[in-house]
């Protein structure tokens, strides 16, 4: 049985994303995993806390694995969209299986908000996802099921084949994952919403899920604080917190705050361990044209070959450019804490940061190691489920 015939039947409502059941279809006979229906009221099969965690451990050995199907899908990622290069799928995939699929970190994550086995009154999460990086939207995912609550997921055009063949391997692994988990084109009906995108599209967001309990998430970056005395072995971490994916992340270092008089010859002969990525047509494409606006603009730039470093106070850069400020003795904090609602995580040494509140300060090279409770945009998201 599809999810949208479960849901048909859990809700009483007819259509599902665009996809009208025929009557014929209240009629049939559920199997004893699907969503049964009362006239007043509804309910699903019981799933504990534990057994939760056990399919996404299940999940996790199944991500890191070599099954045709697994293999199939992230070849068809990559061909459907050019920037999820098989390299940056393993490594989104392997984040995820070692970072967020073991479990202990996961059942010390569900005891430090008290996870029930079930929500009280279960909720329906609609989760928009974004599509800027393989997987992107899995954490989101991962926050709604462990919480108890459903979710339908509008999984983003640019990452929808690796989102759904996940759902469908969970509903493999377990058919009750069916009525808990779906995916949809409109997310019409739900109790709350989870929404990630743009600063244009975060306006959208607002007007249809505003009156409703939400999580809308705007545009976000990352930015690194350096010194002049990092070693060799920390600018070539911070190479992967800038190239990775190739910088299209919210938690990607697009931004450098360096000291007056900074030499950054050592940094660009650390960064050339992804000159490789200059062979890939897109991204040389990318690097061509904003070279060309670098050219005609007459603004000073540096370059290793395959990325473009320029003075601009924006923490915001476009593919292949990297920008960069100075800043004076004591002053990098105090910059920083003006960005804080554009600033996703700082890169860097601690020890730097003494003085006002900042976003998350993450050692070299990891930026792109998200922890579970490490949120987007700073919002709770397992603190925003339990309250609803």
């Amino acid at each position: 049985m599809t999810f949208a015939e479960n849901f048909a039947l859990a809700t009483g409502k007819s259509s599902f994303a665009g996809f009208r059941l025929p009557e014929a279809a209240y009629l049939l006979p559920l199997r004893s995993y699907a969503l049964r229906q009362s006239r007043d009221k509804y309910k699903w099969d019981f799933m504990k806390l534990e057994q939760r965690i056990d399919l996404l451990i299940s999940l996790g050995e199944y991500l890191i694995s070599a099954e045709p199907e697994w293999e199939a899908a992230k070849a068809r990622a990559h061909a459907l969209n050019g920037w999820f290069t098989p390299e940056f799928i393993e490594t989104a995939v392997r984040q995820i299986a070692g970072g967020f699929l073991q479990r202990g970190a996961l059942t010390d994550w569900a005891r430090r908000y008290t996870v029930p086995d079930e929500p009280a009154t279960p909720r329906t999460v609609g989760v928009v996802m974004a599509g800027n990086i393989p997987l992107v939207g899995f954490h989101d995912l991962l926050c709604v099921f462990v919480s108890g609550h459903r979710q339908l997921i509008k999984p983003s055009g640019r990452d929808e084949t690796l989102i759904r063949h996940l759902v469908e391997r969970l509903t493999a692994l377990d058919a009750r994952v069916a009525g808990r988990i779906g995916l949809a084109e409109r997310l019409n009906g739900c109790d709350a919403y989870i929404a990630t995108g743009s600063n244009n599209s975060a306006r959208y967001f607002d007007y249809y899920f505003g009156k409703y309990p939400h999580i809308i998430r705007r545009n976000r970056t990352s930015v690194a604080v350096l010194t002049g005395e990092e070693s060799w072995e920390e600018l070539e971490a911070l190479a992967d917190d800038v190239y990775l994916y190739f910088g299209l992340g919210c938690r990607n270092v697009t931004q450098l705050l360096v000291p007056e008089n900074y030499d950054f010859l050592r940094l660009l002969e650390a960064f050339r361990k992804y000159n490789y990525l200059s062979d890939l047509t897109r991204y040389k494409h990318n690097y061509d044209y904003q070279l060309t606006l670098l050219i005609l603009n007459k603004k000073y730039y540096m370059t290793n070959g395959s990325i473009l470093l320029t003075e601009d106070g924006s923490p915001f850069s476009p593919i292949s450019v990297l920008h960069y400020t100075y800043y004076r003795p004591g002053e990098a904090p105090s910059l920083l804490s003006g960005e804080q609602g554009e600033i996703q995580c700082v890169v860097g040494r601690k020890e730097n940061f003494a003085g006002p509140a900042l976003p998350p300060v993450l050692p070299f090279g990891k930026a792109q190691q998200p922890a579970l409770e490490d949120y987007a945009d700073g919002v709770d998201t397992m603190e925003f489920l339990r309250g609803l």
